[in-house]
């Protein structure tokens, strides 16, 4: 099978999946603001900066960096040191990810006080923290399969990890329902660590297919520092990436609801706003991403490939994709310009949603084409920068929480989210091009 074909079927694949999971998490969503209500939604959008941070801190960049190590060794017919890179990113995860669950468990109550400013997030990030040991395993696992452009395991647990988190809460809601209890958000993080582990007891049959014997101990135990070297030199630079992101997006997350205060809302409304934005606009634009995030998946091993072979087709690749990326925002910016207070109304009931999908519309050619590109800095080995153009794209965004929105309010973050993708779709289009140009 030809790169091309790979490509198109790995994201065929991933797309799907997304789509389909994305399509039962819409209506989900919709259960929950049903159910718990504009506020609630906010509540519960409020711990997932905790949640972002340590994910980043223990395992996202393990699970790029996993992704294009086992690429690089495919390419150079090492399919044995692509399993042990894999067991040695794993113990690498697993425990960063326990050291977070144990932390969040130790000072939820703080961080719930002091930095969410919401004293009832404290039981939810307890629930929360017992989700990061199964993530860590999912995802390494996860990215060994990206590596190989292999889908299938990656897609049908993304599959199990969405239906088990519905159906858990479901179940949760209608029990205590029936016993006349009070239902609370919680149950809703509960979902996701079920979720997590669902998904996880089947992303590990990949285990039966490893070889058990003292040969294959040994070598991994021989080649384990090298390997973790290997590793740590591509995922410190992406999990510095993504904590610092994280942490500014956490502090830009816990700052608007404050912000908005300073522009004269009361702190329950400020809460709302800051849940019909993000738990019910943003998942609609960034819907049509399930397309987009598939196919950067795929790009990055693909890319790490070509450059490990001294293939000459990698620019015509980085030409076709942007292309791509950027019609299908175009085409879903003129569908939200159209049709999002409709959405708005029929999806949620809100008429503030509606007016968020139609003014966020304006960033969806360049948010989904910024995937790519990012993807495509980091198959090119050249993570530092990722944290670069994240870093300054996430300044304007911050820049615009603290002064321009206690002035014009929601909609001078809005204007900030636009600046901020625009900077980075012309950073990456200057540096991705000088790059693939100089050595052709």
């Amino acid at each position: 099978m030809s790169k091309k074909q790979s490509i198109i079927l790995g994201t065929f694949v991933l797309t799907l999946t997304g789509f389909l999971s994305r399509f039962m998490g819409f209506f989900y969503r919709i259960f929950l603001s049903r159910i718990f209500g504009e506020e609630g939604i906010g509540l519960y959008q409020l711990i997932f900066p905790i949640y972002a941070l340590c994910i980043s801190f223990s395992i996202s960049g393990i699970e790029t960096a996993l992704s294009r190590t086992v690429a690089r060794k495919r390419a150079l017919g090492k399919p044995d040191e692509a399993r042990e890179v894999l067991l040695s990113g794993l113990i690498a995860a697993f425990f960063l990810s326990l050291f977070c669950t144990l932390f969040l468990q130790k000072n939820a109550l703080f961080i719930a006080d002091r930095l969410l400013h919401d004293s009832r997030c404290k039981n939810m990030l307890i629930i929360l923290s017992y989700a990061f040991p199964f993530c860590a395993i999912h995802s390494c696992i996860c990215g060994y399969y990206y590596g190989l452009k292999e889908t299938k395991i990656p897609a049908i647990s993304q599959l199990i990890e969405q239906c088990t988190r519905i159906l858990s809460v479901y179940i949760f809601f209608f029990f205590l329902i029936q016993k006349g209890q009070t239902v609370s958000i919680s149950i809703a993080v509960s979902g996701l660590v079920i979720g997590e582990l669902f998904s996880t007891v089947y992303a590990a049959q990949i285990f039966n297919h490893f070889p058990s014997d003292l040969t294959a101990a040994t070598n991994l135990c021989k080649n384990f520092p090298r390997h973790l070297r290997e590793l740590l030199s591509l995922s410190i630079p992406l999990t510095a990436n993504r904590v610092l992101i994280n942490l500014l997006q956490s502090i830009e997350a816990i700052s608007i609801p404050i912000q908005l205060r300073r522009f004269q809302y009361s702190a329950s409304e400020s809460l709302r706003i800051y849940g019909v934005l993000n738990g019910m606009a943003l998942p609609c634009i960034l819907f049509p991403t399930a397309v987009t995030s598939s196919l950067s998946i795929m790009l990055m091993p693909t890319v790490a490939e070509i450059q490990a072979s001294q293939d000459s087709s990698l620019l015509r690749i980085i030409k076709k994709v942007s292309r791509f990326c950027f019609s299908l925002g175009l085409f879903s910016c003129l569908c939200f310009l159209l049709f999002g207070h409709l959405l708005g109304n029929i999806l949620f009931h809100s008429d503030l949603a509606g007016n968020f999908i139609v003014t966020l519309s304006w960033i969806c050619p360049f948010l989904y084409v910024n995937a790519s590109f990012l993807s495509i800095i980091n198959g090119l080995g050249k993570t530092g920068w990722t944290f670069l153009i994240n870093t300054l794209g996430l300044s304007v965004r911050i820049l615009s929480v603290f002064y321009i929105i206690p002035l014009f309010g929601i909609q001078g973050y809005l204007w900030g989210l636009l600046s901020s993708q625009l900077l980075v779709s012309l950073l990456c289009i200057f540096l991705i091009y000088h790059w693939v140009s100089s050595n052709q």
